[in-house]
């Protein structure tokens, strides 16, 4: 762990510690966000509920990587007067492993903390008491009557032990985003001023925490409706008439933390890998959200939670109080691969269960993706049975699936810590644990030649290598799944290739999102508002002199 002894170093050294990690409101310079109800639990708890992590070199800083870790699925803009926020009693982490062994070695804690600026309104803004006029124009402005102010922490794995130093404290986050009369120039006047920037003698850190418009595009209601795929309609075994794919999310918020982090910071040398090919060039992440384990709620209308929350699972100090109730890495693994836990077969509730675990365990998931003779791998087996022109994949010994998921792959994002006796032919790889792995030591694609597929498509900067705002995961899923990546004749029982048509066409028919992603961190594009949202009928009376409108319609390749 010498790289981080050599941040703290840096930081002490360059006498950062008091001018940057106690900022508060205003001091801080200014710099010009998959899986959604993926549990039964966390399904009923959305404000600690993870969406979608993205961990990717950013495409406009050298030498950096950006990590955001979405919350709170389906966000509706127009959700007020009481809007959507990060929960003051859930403890947020971002977590990584980077040395393939399935042990944090770095974690990033988020707290939030509320405050009312009037409580003798309803309203989240507008100060008219004292002649306010409700606008909120900057992130001090009276108007702003429900903030939220954010801390953050770094806990650097030394030993068996860890050090805890502070990034920040009382950094601002942005309002919701409402309308035009009450947050007018959204993104110049609220969200980028909201951007802070801790100086390191490694270079800035980038900290930002607040709504993002949501960039999982897919199609969810065909999907979830006996994997519907629009534009395979008519191959499917209920054949419905082809059509283009609707993107579900479209319209909706998340809620999004955001961290941009010298390269060197987060490898396991402290320096920048000598190339793709260094073992040392690979990092896993995952996020993870926790809530003390006893809420009362009281006759006089308050809620008091218990528990000791000053570190989470997997921490040295941790509490069995505080208990992790949501964790995600790659999109869709819990959605697709683990099952609900009714079977004899299965730990009870294992979907809850993945979520309140740390990555090692995921050893014992390791044949819901790989599959065996007696138990096929679920997402393969209903694509198969439920689409007859597909070219049957193999439902059991996907190691394809697993490097993936579990181990890394090959040549890209594989640490070399354990051979898979499933796998010889793959080298060693990392501890089977579900991780987002990202291979630092790639660019990031040069503009232009970005391509939503990813590493399938011959773009090496894309998913599974980490994941881009923009990967069209959906694809690349249905895509693997269908056996892409395997050598040979490995479909239809062994006598044709995977990577042919129609396995490697298959999609939702969504492959954008509903407007473009920002250029610059924290590189989610601006949230919808409640007033402007075109997807939710907001602006329309679905007559034929106005009628609704919808997305539009976006052609598979």
């Amino acid at each position: 762990m010498g790289r981080f002894k050599r941040l703290l170093s840096l930081v002490a050294a360059l006498g950062l510690l008091a001018a940057a990690f106690s900022a508060v409101p205003g001091l801080l310079p200014a710099a010009e966000a998959s899986s959604h109800r993926e549990a039964p639990l966390i399904s009923a708890d959305p404000l600690a509920d993870n969406t979608d992590v993205y961990a990717f070199v950013s495409p406009d800083r050298a030498n950096t990587v950006t990590i955001l870790a979405n919350f709170i699925p389906f966000e509706e803009p127009a959700g007020g007067p009481n809007f959507f926020k990060f929960d003051d009693n859930v403890l947020y982490q971002i977590r990584f492993d980077n040395n393939g062994d399935a042990a944090v070695d770095l974690v990033l804690e988020f707290r939030f903390r509320t405050v009312v600026g009037n409580g003798d309104t309803f309203l989240y803004n507008g100060d008219f008491d004292n002649n306010g006029e409700g606008t909120i124009n900057n992130l001090s402005d009276p108007d702003f009557n429900v903030k939220q102010f954010m801390d953050v922490q770094a806990r650097i794995r030394q030993g068996s032990s860890f050090t805890t130093f502070t990034l920040g404290t009382n950094l601002p986050t942005p309002p919701v985003n409402i309308g035009p009369r009450s947050t007018p120039n959204y993104e110049t006047n609220l969200a980028e001023p909201a951007i802070s920037t801790v100086p390191t003698g490694a270079g800035d850190i980038k900290l930002f925490a607040g709504q993002r418009d949501e960039g999982f595009y897919i199609d969810v209601g065909s999907i979830f409706d006996l994997v519907g795929l629009r534009p395979f309609n008519s191959a499917h075994l209920a054949p419905l008439p082809t059509s283009n794919g609707v993107d579900g999310t479209a319209g909706y918020n998340v809620h999004t933390i955001a961290i941009q982090v010298p390269t060197q910071l987060l490898t396991a040398t402290g320096q920048l890998p000598t190339g793709a090919s260094d073992p040392n060039a690979i990092i896993g992440v995952y996020s993870t959200a926790s809530r003390p384990s006893t809420r009362v709620l009281n006759t006089n209308g308050t809620q008091t939670q218990t528990g000791n929350c000053a570190a989470g699972q997997g921490i040295p100090g941790a509490d069995a109080s505080c208990v992790q109730v949501s964790r995600l890495a790659n999109p869709l693994f819990n959605e697709l691969f683990i099952p609900m836990g009714t079977s004899p077969t299965v730990s009870e509730n294992d979907k809850d269960l993945y979520n309140a675990q740390l990555p090692a365990t995921d050893i014992n998931r390791i044949d819901f993706v790989r599959g065996t003779a007696g138990r096929p791998v679920e997402p393969v087996k209903l694509i198969n049975q439920l689409y007859p022109p597909v070219l049957d994949a193999p439902t059991s010994g996907r190691n394809d699936l697993v490097r993936v998921f579990l181990t890394g792959v090959p040549g890209a994002t594989r640490p070399p810590v354990q051979n898979d006796p499933a796998d010889p032919g793959a080298g060693p790889g990392a501890v089977p644990s579900d991780l987002m792995r990202l291979n630092v030591a790639v660019p990031a694609t040069a503009p232009g030649s970005v391509n939503r597929l990813g590493v399938i498509a011959g773009d090496l900067g894309g998913y599974p290598n980490g994941r881009r705002v923009g990967d069209d995961t959906v694809d690349i899923t249905l895509r693997v799944a269908a056996g892409v990546l395997l050598p040979g004749n490995a479909c239809a029982g062994g006598t044709a290739s995977c990577n042919q048509a129609p396995n490697n066409q298959l999609g939702d028919g969504v492959t954008q999102n509903d407007k473009p992603f920002r250029t610059t961190f924290p590189y989610l594009a601006t949230p919808w508002s409640g007033y402007e949202n075109p997807f939710h009928g907001r602006e329309c009376s679905n007559t034929p002199d106005a009628p609704c409108p919808t997305p539009s319609p976006t052609p598979r390749p």
